[in-house]
């Protein structure tokens, strides 16, 4: 397994990188570690945000 910055993943899933960071510090992102940056699993998948509200 490989890890990705913030700011790479934020580029992937299409958010800032102080979003990702956010998320990471909620635990909302599995696999994250803090190792004075946030690693995130290249694997890992963007959490649902629920700041949106869903259409029917």
């Amino acid at each position: 397994m490989e890890y990705l910055t913030t700011s790479e993943i934020a580029k992937i899933w299409g958010i800032t990188a102080r979003r990702v960071q956010i998320l990471c510090k909620e635990g909302r992102i599995e696999g994250a570690i803090n190792k004075g940056i946030w690693l995130i699993p290249d694997n890992a998948k963007k959490p649902e945000d629920p700041r949106k509200a869903k259409k029917n």
